[in-house]
């Protein structure tokens, strides 16, 4: 009789809710993955130097009257993208607006992410909702979003004084982290829906096949981060031979084989269209792992990898098309997350 009566309300509340953070934690990646999308197409659009202050709070509202839209105008001309670059090309105040656009879009969803993470994460912890084990992991994931944001502003710094575009370095370390951090807030929602399953606090674990592809995979989205960040894309719109040759002409060795291959558009290109096919073999065979435990995680992997290169050879062959290039670079976050729900699974206990 007495299992049947009204539980207190402090009783209630102490309650752990693994699910509902589970569910959060899926939708705060997924906002992260719409930023990474976004973030695509700032870089692509070349919009990434268009606001050249950080103002965390004040920065959420975009200029309003013509007179605060002049002064923002008036600080990217003195950037050297502006002198250099778009100020002879005759950019004007409408098309300032253009670049303006996606870089508030971009650091608004920053702002978002950082709201629909920290606003939840408090309320379950008044409400002693998290269970026990999860309290820090969830307060390490908010601090590496916040650090996220200081790297963006870090990355943007780069190209304001005496570049005309960002370093990529910190671009590749902007979307890198920013992979990373989805990737682990799926990771920490798979452990939490396995707890509300299964009521055991069985948490996955990396297994070395997992670590193993997962280098294989980090390799290529830094060749990628790095295409991106020194417009490698556009050296080449044939495939797969780059420029009717195999080895493509125009490496500048001068600086040694360091250099080029950090620096060097032709080699960074060539390097990603090639090790995308190492990739391909060391998800295939990952993934065959995989589909041991869980066939639907694995169906995704051969699915996200398979779209990836398709798109990967008709972002080149449309001479970096502005959407294809987005698609390539959202099926890459797809694919981050695909392995990250495969690697979830072959590192269960019960596998």
């Amino acid at each position: 009789m007495d299992s049947a009566l009204p539980r207190p309300a402090a009783a209630i509340a102490a309650t752990p809710r693994p699910l509902a953070i589970a569910n959060w934690l899926l939708f705060v990646a997924s906002l992260v993955f719409l930023m990474v999308v976004v973030g695509g197409i700032t870089r692509l659009t070349e919009s990434g130097l268009s606001i050249t202050e950080w103002n965390p709070v004040s920065g959420a509202i975009p200029p309003l009257t013509h007179e605060q839209w002049q002064h923002a105008f008036d600080l990217y001309k003195q950037t050297p993208e502006y002198r250099e670059i778009n100020g002879p090309a005759g950019m004007d105040l409408a098309h300032y607006k253009f670049i303006f656009f996606w870089e508030w879009i971009h650091r608004l969803l920053g702002r978002l992410i950082g709201v629909a993470f920290a606003l939840p994460l408090a309320w379950f912890a008044v409400k002693r909702a998290i269970p026990q084990g999860y309290g820090w992991r969830l307060i390490g994931l908010f601090l590496l979003g916040g650090s996220q944001g200081m790297l963006g502003w870090y990355m943007v710094m780069s190209g304001l004084v005496d570049r005309t575009d960002v370093s990529h370095f910190r671009l590749s370390a902007h979307l890198l982290l920013a992979l990373f951090i989805m990737a682990a807030l799926i990771w920490t929602a798979l452990d939490l829906r396995r707890l509300a399953r299964t009521g055991a606090n069985d948490r996955a674990r990396l297994r070395p096949a997992s670590i193993g592809t997962a280098t294989i995979l980090f390799v290529q989205l830094l060749l990628g981060a790095w295409v991106a960040g020194l417009n490698a894309g556009y050296v080449s719109n044939t495939w797969p031979l780059m420029n009717e040759r195999f080895f493509p002409a125009g490496i500048d060795w001068s600086n040694g084989f360091g250099f080029a291959l950090t620096h060097d558009p032709f080699l960074i290109h060539f390097l990603h269209r090639w090790w995308a096919w190492v990739v391909v073999v060391a998800l295939v065979i990952f993934s065959r792992k995989v589909k041991q435990v869980d066939r639907r995680a694995s169906i995704a992997i051969h699915t996200a990898v398979g779209l990836q290169i398709l798109l990967g050879i008709a972002t080149v062959e449309t001479g970096m098309n502005i959407v294809m290039a987005a698609l390539h670079q959202a099926v890459g976050a797809s694919l981050v997350a695909a392995f990250t729900w495969g690697a979830h699974v072959y590192g269960r206990r019960s596998a």
